[in-house]
Order: structure tokens, then C-alpha cells, then sequence
């Protein structure tokens, strides 16, 4: 673990996996809800962890350095269940690079408990992991100029939902009709770090 200095009062804390960055993240928002930590933001990210308004960063880095933070992550209560149709145009695609049929991708998927690791590209777009490692899918060796809202993807070891029309270089396998980020809402993304998300297909309970 390394803490880096960003300006006054901002630290950069780097960690060797996305595993170690979500289990920090989830230990920093434990601290600061028992009021053991001030800070202002907490932003994860992928093998990154970013504190905003730090009253003594120094002091911090040096704690978090000596510090060895148990891989356990805490699990929420909270789980978004978002529904999904597997026709993306890339479901064959994938099907082939995992060596199963198109079915088995779905059902594959779908029985996938993910947790969103981290935010960004785009408001409301969140990194899904769940999936074990075999299932890493590379991008497209051509982007899209143009992926529709609601595209269900996979992109190394993630999954992502486009909550807009965008560009993009996913593979695509699905469709849902959730609405990722609406500014009306409170909060107005539906997915945060650390929530527990499942796709659900028709008739699946």
C-alpha cells in the first residue's frame, strides 16, 4: 500500500488489486461512520482509493501504510436487482470465448451475485465484479460508435449497464430497461460502491 500526497488535504492510497481497493474503501466508510475518520470523499476506484478533505493527511499515510487491511468485505443489505434480456449483439460472441452456448452465458450471468467495485465513465455507470476469472472477456477490437441506454456488457473482468447512449468498446449481452442515473432521483444514481446488484431475466424469480 502506498499514500501519495494530492494538494493540502488529499490523499491517493494505491493498492496492488481490485480486491484490496474495495475491501479500503469499505473499511475507510466503516471509520468514518463511527467517527473515527473525518473526511470528505471517499472514492474508489480501480486499484485506487481517493480521500478528499483530510484534516491531517500526513498522519493518515502513515497509519494506512502500517496498517494491514483484512481482504473481508463487508456485505450491505441493500440488493438492486436490475432486469435483463440476453440479446446483446455480442451474446454469441461471448458464448464462443467461454466455450458454452448462448443459454449458458445467460444462465451463467444471471446466477451472478455482483458488487459494484467503483464508478465512472459515465454518471451512474458502475464496475460489476462477481464473475471468476475465466469468464474475463476482452473489448472489442472495433468500438461502437454508439451503444444504446441500458446495454448490459462485459469488458475484462467487469460488467457495466450504459446509462446513456455513448461510445463504447464492451461486448454486449443484454438489455434492461433500469434507469441508471436520473437527476431527479435521491441519490440520483442507482448504483453506488459496494452495492449488491443481480440480473434478473423473465420468469426468474
Amino acid at each position: 500500500m502506498r499514500a501519495l500526497s494530492v494538494g493540502d488535504d488529499a490523499l491517493l492510497v494505491e493498492v496492488s488489486s481490485g480486491e484490496q481497493a474495495q475491501a479500503l474503501h469499505a473499511e475507510l466508510l466503516r471509520r468514518r461512520a463511527e467517527g473515527t475518520l473525518s473526511v470528505r470523499e471517499i472514492v474508489p476506484a480501480a486499484r485506487t482509493v481517493l480521500l478528499d478533505g483530510l484534516a491531517d493527511p500526513v498522519r493518515l499515510a502513515s497509519e494506512l501504510t502500517a496498517s494491514d487491511v483484512s481482504p473481508a468485505l463487508p456485505r450491505t443489505q441493500e440488493i438492486i436487482e436490475l432486469p435483463v434480456r440476453y440479446d446483446g449483439p455480442d451474446l454469441a460472441d461471448v458464448a464462443t470465448l467461454w466455450d458454452v452456448s448462448e443459454e449458458a452465458v445467460a444462465r451463467i450471468h444471471a446466477d451472478t451475485e455482483f458488487r459494484v467495485a467503483f464508478c465512472g465513465f459515465a454518471p451512474g455507470f458502475g464496475y460489476l465484479t462477481g464473475l471468476p476469472a475465466r469468464y474475463d472477456v476482452p473489448r472489442r477490437a472495433t468500438p461502437r460508435t454508439s451503444v444504446p441506454a441500458g446495454a448490459v456488457a462485459l469488458a475484462g473482468p467487469y460488467t457495466g449497464v450504459y446509462p446513456r447512449s455513448s461510445p463504447g468498446g464492451w461486448q454486449l449481452i443484454g438489455t434492461t430497461d433500469a434507469v441508471l442515473w436520473d437527476h431527479a432521483r435521491v441519490p440520483a444514481a442507482l448504483l453506488s460502491p459496494g452495492t449488491r446488484v443481480r440480473f434478473v431475466p423473465p420468469g426468474r424469480p
